[in-house]
């Protein structure tokens, strides 16, 4: 408890940040005699079982509560006070309101608006309410209304956080305040951040409220903010066990009508608004969620169906906002520095703009040097009128100077993956050390047995047997035979077999779309790399005798290289997409939006559980929402830029089928891929079959830190399982997450029961490692490996020619021109470039592991921010640690000529593109 007492301090009488009313200087003996009659007269602090009591200083960094004059004034009287009599104190709000930097027209007009019929009455009132009952009304004791002071008069102020105060007169037996209701008088909602209520004897008590509130208007209820000390639901103090209650009634909703921009209602619905029927057949898309195809729920928007399917749910055409709660919406900084604006801007400004730039007959890249060019010199655009909203744009080094033929210059970053070594993504050491050390470091498996074998019905797909023999792969063991490879772990597999063979036939038929199935083998050679032996590119059999699968093994000359070279691009090409559509966007982004949807129903804000996991929820429903606009519907993004085209959903849904949730931890995907074996004599309780796995390494790492502070959290607040089975909201908030969230699979056994705190700590950590550094690990790399295409082609748009292919010729004449001719067109790869880049960039607002708002007051229990400040120093260490590996010459898959470190797991990073930085939540 040394570090709370050090930040927490004692008492500090004098430590207000802000003007006050109460006298800063008390001698001890006037403050001894006012203690001893606020405690004849019950004005009392909240004393709580586990709890530190409210006359232990908390660490703040705000406003420190003085005691108020009349208390003083009170505690000195001679007079004897009647035991009916109760005296009448003054105790202060200060409000903490934060400003937008930028206001249209409207809005300004509003604020104007609001100064002037703030000084009429109609401004923003606060009522405190007790954590006790009254004994005569059996109803929470609660404050005269008080309204903020000096609106109008700070309405013209430029801060972006303006304090007001707000005066309450309460009786001297008023208790602690745990809750605060505001009303929003005026035209014009605002950012409530924090309130902190100075002059009880207590100290200062704390509200982060973080939420907009809406004008009366808007929704006439009054707002509901509790203080900052956790409680259970059994432990709720009497005056609050209400209005806890009704506060999560009000987020529920009642499941109908279309949700207001304004709202915060948090409900579920399928999959049914990535289709847009109504402009054809080949706009439909099919329904996901359901026993037909199963998938996790979305946020509710109750928007009414199309007119040509009524099953389908009309869109929201960009740029349109799509609804998600009000809380949940891109802060102002995050809007305009990213997502919003520059997602946005990519989508609406810069897309079209290269549509229009780029001609039928400029289709192809005709030489690397093309690629080269859009980093060196640029891509000349059409910009046309927009010259204003291009000045604007926070695109890769966007339009240096609109020139005078309404022409600009977009010049991209040059990709991390060739700042170092241009032709590194040719060698085949670089594509191995990718698959442990690149942005999808979670699909390499142990191979076990070999030949490897398929799991798809033989009846459709053909043999179950792979096409791969051991004269295939014995050439490349060492001297080693494939069973001696195989005992002593020698041997590794990329398997996208059975992912993508379902789906072959339909992405072929597509226009431009070509692709096999693939499985990649991989040696572990002495030093620790990997080399890829073979390849097999498998294809739906066509007959009983159809030759549907080939082996592609190294080169041994210049043909057999380019063939080798375009094998390699195919895989790359399937690693993408399973990376996009089945890594990054269904397990972090997808599966988690169940779990934070039902914590804002079922967990109040003053459950330790909602608290732990809050900064975790961050940003991620208006993410997954503009997904779902702009990203993964109906001729979106992922849809042009991905090899499986208008089927890049099936494929996300058809892996769904297969998900695990108690898989999803990192040492249990390390086990079930056998990169790795228990081992209680090991750190983390496991082996690495694969030393030098550099996600694994540095993910073991963060995962343990996770999980040490879960530990230590989830023991503070459940002594024993029988807490964990009794709490009704915990057990309410993960029942619903499984059985509405995911209830297309509620029926499996594998989900972990909620009913000791191993489990308890299991299920969180799982939550936080997937919302903060599984999902760093799979984002922020995708523009500094994926922003050089060739290295990790999104698409590819031509098969390998075989010698009886007409092609095979033109292949031999000219095979730069033919691998490149495979690749994305060239307003494909700018478009992917574009959108990637953004996907790969830190807002200023970041928030990072081990870093939350208000540090020192969100919560109010001081061993938990103790706790939470060593959480922190550990996450500091870690990176520290990632550092010193970095610059390890033995650990050759991040460290080398030309080899890029391996930093997409260190916990910090400034803004931009940066390969590095594991924000708490998914939010980009």
């Amino acid at each position: 408890m040394a570090l709370a007492r050090g930040i927490m301090g004692s008492f500090l009488i004098d430590g207000s940040s802000f003007p006050s009313t109460s006298k800063m200087f008390i001698n001890q003996s006037t403050q001894q005699k006012n203690q001893l009659f606020l405690a004849s007269q019950g004005f009392l602090p909240l004393q709580k079982q586990r709890r530190v009591p409210y006359n232990v200083k908390k660490a703040v960094r705000g406003p420190v509560a003085a005691i108020s004059e009349d208390i003083i004034r009170a505690s000195d009287a001679t007079v004897p006070v009647e035991k009916e009599a109760v005296a009448q104190v003054k105790v202060r709000a200060v409000v903490t309101v934060r400003n937008k930097n930028k206001e249209d027209l409207k809005e300004t007009m509003l604020k104007h608006l609001d100064a002037f019929t703030d000084k009429l009455g109609r401004n923003v009132a606060l009522e405190l309410i007790s954590t006790e009952v009254d004994p005569k009304t059996k109803e929470p004791k609660r404050s005269k209304e008080a309204v903020l002071k000096d609106w109008s008069q700070k309405s013209n102020v430029k801060a972006e956080r303006v304090h007001y105060t707000a005066e309450f007169v309460v009786g001297t037996n008023f208790g602690v305040p745990g809750a605060i209701t505001v009303s929003n008088k005026h035209q014009k909602e605002f950012f409530l951040e924090t309130i902190t209520i100075e002059g009880f004897a207590c100290g200062p008590v704390h509200f982060p409220c973080n939420s907009w509130v809406q004008s009366k208007k808007d929704h006439p209820g009054k707002r509901i903010f509790f203080f900052n000390e956790p409680s259970l639901p059994s432990e709720t103090p009497a005056g609050l066990r209400a209005l806890r209650e009704k506060e999560l009634k009000n987020l529920r909703g009642d499941g109908k009508g279309v949700r207001k921009l304004s709202d915060r209602v948090y409900d579920y619905d399928v999959y049914n608004d990535l289709g847009n029927p109504d402009k054809g057949i080949d706009f439909a898309r099919p329904k996901l969620g359901g026993e037909q195809i199963p998938y996790p729920r979305r946020c509710r928007t109750g928007r009414p169906p199309t007119d040509t399917d009524m099953d389908a749910e009309s869109r929201v055409e960009k740029p349109l906002p799509i609804y998600v709660p009000r809380d949940e919406q891109f802060e102002e900084s995050k809007q305009n520095t990213f997502s919003a604006g520059r997602l946005k801007a990519v989508l609406h400004n810069l897309i079209p703009s290269l549509k229009a730039s780029i001609s039928a007959d400029n289709h192809d890249f005709n030489a690397f040097s093309d690629i080269d060019i859009l980093y060196k010199e640029g891509l000349l655009l059409k910009v046309g009128l927009q010259d204003e909203i291009w000045r604007k744009l926070p695109l890769p080094k966007v339009v240096t100077k609109i020139q005078e033929s309404s022409e600009g210059l977009l010049r991209y970053d040059t990709p991390k993956i060739i700042s170092k070594d241009k032709f590194a993504w040719l060698r085949d050491d670089e594509f191995a050390r990718q698959v442990v050390s690149g942005i999808n470091p979670v699909n390499i498996e142990r191979l076990q047995v070999f030949p490897p074998r398929s799991n798809l019905d033989p009846e459709i797909y053909g043999t179950q047997e792979s096409a791969l023999k051991e004269e295939h792969i014995a050439g490349h063991l060492d001297g080693m035979s494939v069973q001696q490879a195989l005992e002593e772990n020698k041997l590794f597999m990329l398997d996208y077999h059975d992912a993508y063979l379902p789906f072959i036939d339909r992405i072929n038929a597509l226009d431009g779309r070509k692709a096999y199935a693939t499985r990649t083998i991989f040696f572990l050679s002495k030093l620790g790399t990997l080399k890829p032996i073979a390849i097999e590119l498998s294809l739906p059999p066509t007959g009983p005798s159809s030759r549907s699968k080939r082996v592609i093994t190294p080169p041994v000359d210049a043909t057999s290289n380019w063939i080798w070279q375009l094998a390699k691009a195919h895989v790359c090409s399937n690693d993408a997409g399973l990376h996009q559509l089945v890594n990054h966007w269904l397990r972090t982004h997808a599966c988690m939006e169940p779990f934070i949807l039902a914590a804002h129903r079922q967990l109040s804000a003053m459950h330790p559980i909602y608290k732990l996991l809050d900064p975790h929820m961050r940003y991620t429903l208006e993410i997954n929402a503009l997904a779902r606009q702009s990203l993964i519907a109906n001729d979106g993004v992922i849809e042009n830029c991905f090899t499986p085209g208008r089927y890049c959903m099936d494929i996300s849904a058809a892996a769904y089928k297969n998900w695990r949730f108690d898989m999803e931890n990192l040492p249990a995907d390390l086990i079930r891929r056998g990169m790795a074996v228990p081992d209680p004599t090991q750190p983390h309780g496991l082996k690495l079959i694969m030393e030098d796995y550099p996600y694994a390494q540095d993910g073991l790492l963060i995962w343990s830190a996770i999980e040490n502070w879960v530990r230590t959290y989830v023991k503070r607040y459940y002594p024993n399982s029988a807490t964990i089975c009794n709490d009704r909201e915990l057990q309410a908030w993960y029942a619903e997450s499984i059985n509405v969230g995911h209830t297309d699979l509620r029926d499996a056994d594998w989900w972990p029961t909620l009913d000791n705190s191993d489990n308890l700590v299991l299920v969180l950590t799982t939550l936080i490692w997937l919302a903060s550094a599984q999902h760093a690990a799979l984002n922020f790399g995708q523009y500094p490996y994926g922003g050089y295409v060739p290295n990790r082609p999104p698409l590819m748009r031509r098969l390998i020619p075989e010698e009886s292919d007409p092609e095979y010729e033109n292949f031999l004449a000219d095979p730069q021109k033919y691998f490149l001719s495979a690749m994305p067109s060239l307003l494909q790869a700018t478009k992917f470039m574009a959108v990637v880049d953004t996907l790969s960039t830190h807002s200023p607002d970041e928030e990072y592991l081990g870093e939350r708002q208000q540090p020192s007051i969100w919560s109010g229990d001081a061993e938990i921010i103790e706790a939470f400040y060593a959480f922190s120093a550990e996450i500091r260490r870690i990176e520290k640690e990632i550092e010193r590996r970095n610059t390890n010459p033995n650990l050759r898959n991040r460290c080398g000529a030309g080899v890029l470190p391996y930093e997409l797991l260190a916990p910090s990073s400034e803004p931009g593109v940066t390969c590095r930085g594991v924000p708490n939540s998914v939010s980009i």
